[in-house]
């Protein structure tokens, strides 16, 4: 069968009570592609330090970080096994996953659009009406994205079109005044009771958002006028790195959540929505990779009955065909009582960043 269009996706949800999206790095690849795709990470990374991990991606015929990353730390774990020697070599190329890590938040930061303004109103205001099918209206629910880069605060926090109607999206993210330093030039996580009534989760952490120890810190331009990318590269050359999911694996990426506070609070209410049996979600700008199976198992086991997935291009292509599988199979995860219905839509026909 043919993709509905996003349109008519939208328009067949209107039967469910609340809509949530969530957002994988498709989303920032098509506002600008040059930036955020893995092959332009790649082509902009300093592999100065570590050298030898230019192989890695050779050898997997890869540019994708977080398979490389997993690649290290894999072949770590199974050396011992067959050179019990080799301990050095193991210690080596976990220093050397933990090293990308950080290559892929510097590349990130390094590479990021400076300012709103270097992408035009248009397209923020076009992105903006996207937003609005979910944050905004009577059927608003939530955003959850796990995307690092800063393109859907500035979407959330740019003007609307001068003289066009107002699009009044709901942009709590959980984070408030420190009560104990109100004027800081930052704004706090409110913790689990300001998290309730949050509307726009960073799954995967994010490069305006730092993790000092004792509380977790949001960067703002409106506290301290310098612009966000500055103060993240800033934190950054100062080895302070912001809070950051770019494990290698699903199980390690869940591990990492569950030992964050603000992670594991956005993971609960993920969780904690999916299971409304009222709702209905869209994906968009997602592959349903495996290292993502510490979510797409909760969609799975869910109770929500209708899940929308975006597609790019043909239909019968391979990728295209490997996610509706993937996306397919969750349905076999859930119990007669909770069916799961799947359809897809043309991503493109979303117009996210406006026509092209």
């Amino acid at each position: 069968m043919p993709l509905m269009t996003f349109e008519q996706a939208i328009t067949d949800s209107e039967r469910f009570a609340k809509r949530h999206l969530l957002l994988g790095n498709g989303f920032s690849i098509a506002c600008r592609a040059d930036i955020f795709h893995y092959g332009s990470l790649y082509a902009q990374a300093d592999f100065l330090h570590i050298p030898e991990v230019q192989a890695v991606f050779q050898a997997l015929a890869t540019q994708d970080f977080e398979a490389a990353i997993r690649a290290l730390e894999n072949a770590a774990r199974i050396l011992p096994s067959y050179d019990p020697h080799g301990a050095a070599a193991a210690a080596k190329m976990l220093e050397h996953a933990a090293a990308l890590k950080e290559v892929l938040v510097q590349t990130i930061a390094g590479n990021h659009p400076n300012i709103p303004s270097d992408i035009a109103d248009q397209r923020f205001w076009a992105c903006r009406r996207f937003l609005a099918h979910f944050l905004a209206g009577p059927k608003a629910g939530q955003i959850f994205t796990l995307n690092y880069d800063l393109l859907l605060y500035w979407t959330l926090m740019h003007d609307d079109m001068p003289f066009g109607d107002p699009v009044a999206l709901v942009t709590n993210d959980g984070f408030g005044n420190d009560e104990d330093d109100p004027d800081a030039d930052y704004v706090v996580w409110q913790g689990e009771t300001g998290a309730h009534d949050a509307k726009v989760h960073f799954l995967h952490g994010a490069l305006h958002l730092f993790d000092s120890g004792s509380e977790l810190k949001k960067y703002t331009w409106v506290r301290k006028q310098v612009r966000l990318i500055e103060q993240a590269r800033e934190a950054i050359a100062a080895d302070a790195y912001p809070l950051f999911v770019a494990e290698g694996t699903s199980a390690q990426k869940k591990a990492k959540i569950r030992h964050n506070a603000y992670l594991y609070q956005g993971f609960k209410q993920f969780t904690a929505n999916v299971k409304v049996g009222t709702h209905c979600l869209f994906i968009y700008g997602h592959s349903l990779a495996e290292n993502d199976d510490h979510i797409l198992t909760r969609i799975g086991r869910g109770r929500f009955p209708k899940l929308y997935v975006g597609i790019y291009g043909d239909e019968n292509l391979p990728d295209s065909q490997r996610i509706m599988a993937r996306a397919n199979a969750l349905t076999r995860l859930r119990t007669a009582a909770y069916p799961l219905e799947v359809a897809f839509y043309d991503a493109a026909s979303a117009n996210v960043w406006g026509a092209p």
